[in-house]
């Protein structure tokens, strides 16, 4: 599933994160832990004795000072319901984000959220990359001269520096945020997602139909749900020029619409 954000913007990670995850057997029960990448990159092994040190793994040792994020508890821990954790990370201005569902078992909790930690680091290292090359770029190429600073769009700036796979990932994000919006009855965060689809469609070529996957991710019904899949599978096929899987496709879209 990857992660998906619901609260906090996947474009601008905040850099800490509650992470929440459903039980395959029984989806009222919630895990949850926190995530945190520092925001300098440190090395542990810094710190430790050279008689621990020389314990870890060189490939580890390699990558120390990179951006790494950190789960804590390192294991996703029951004991807090879905709303407690949603007010909390509001209360916190922490992102919320749903890595979807596990087991009872320990070890798969644990590697879960090893996993995603990474991820999310991941994407908080490539928004500063992103945002520092924006940075470094000379002012007058960057703005124009009567635009001051502060209004600027950076999340704009951001999003037009992806490839149109990483655009159409993203889109992806959004329609299933946009779906957990509507199961939610929660009108502000579709209304936020419905705005940032519509800023990612509007960056993606016409062939896409990135009008049609927004009107599909944000309508109600089941069928809503079914067609923006559809959508989104034609618009990888495309990518990928896999053009004999698009009619079958094209079908199928069709009759969910008549």
């Amino acid at each position: 599933m990857g992660i998906q954000f619901l609260r906090g913007n996947p474009q601008a990670p905040k850099g800490h994160a509650i992470f929440i995850a459903r039980s395959r057997s029984n989806s009222r029960i919630v895990y949850s832990t926190y995530c945190l990448v520092p925001p300098i990159p440190m090395s542990i092994a810094k710190y430790l004795p050279p008689l621990f040190a020389a314990q870890i793994p060189s490939e580890e040792l390699q990558g120390a000072e990179s951006i790494a994020g950190m789960p804590i508890p390192p294991m996703l821990e029951e004991g807090m319901s879905l709303e407690q954790l949603e007010a909390l990370a509001e209360r916190r201005a922490d992102d919320l984000c749903d890595i979807g569902s596990t087991s009872s078992e320990e070890v798969e909790r644990m590697q879960m959220a090893t996993m995603c930690s990474q991820e999310y680091a991941q994407l908080y290292a490539n928004y500063i990359s992103q945002a520092e090359q924006i940075s470094r770029k000379p002012a007058e190429a960057a703005i124009p001269e009567a635009t001051p600073i502060d209004e600027l769009d950076t999340e704009e700036l951001l999003l037009q520096t992806l490839s149109e796979r990483q655009k159409l990932a993203e889109v992806g994000k959004l329609v299933g945020m946009a779906r957990y919006a509507l199961e939610g009855q929660d009108k502000a965060l579709l209304q936020d997602t419905q705005r940032r689809i519509e800023r990612l469609a509007r960056l993606l070529p016409d062939k896409y139909r990135g009008s049609e996957i927004v009107k599909a991710a944000t309508s109600p019904t089941e069928r809503g749900a079914k067609l923006a899949e559809l959508y989104l599978s034609r618009a990888y096929k495309l990518l990928d020029e896999e053009y004999a899987e698009i009619p079958g496709i094209e079908n199928a879209i069709r009759e969910l619409k008549e």
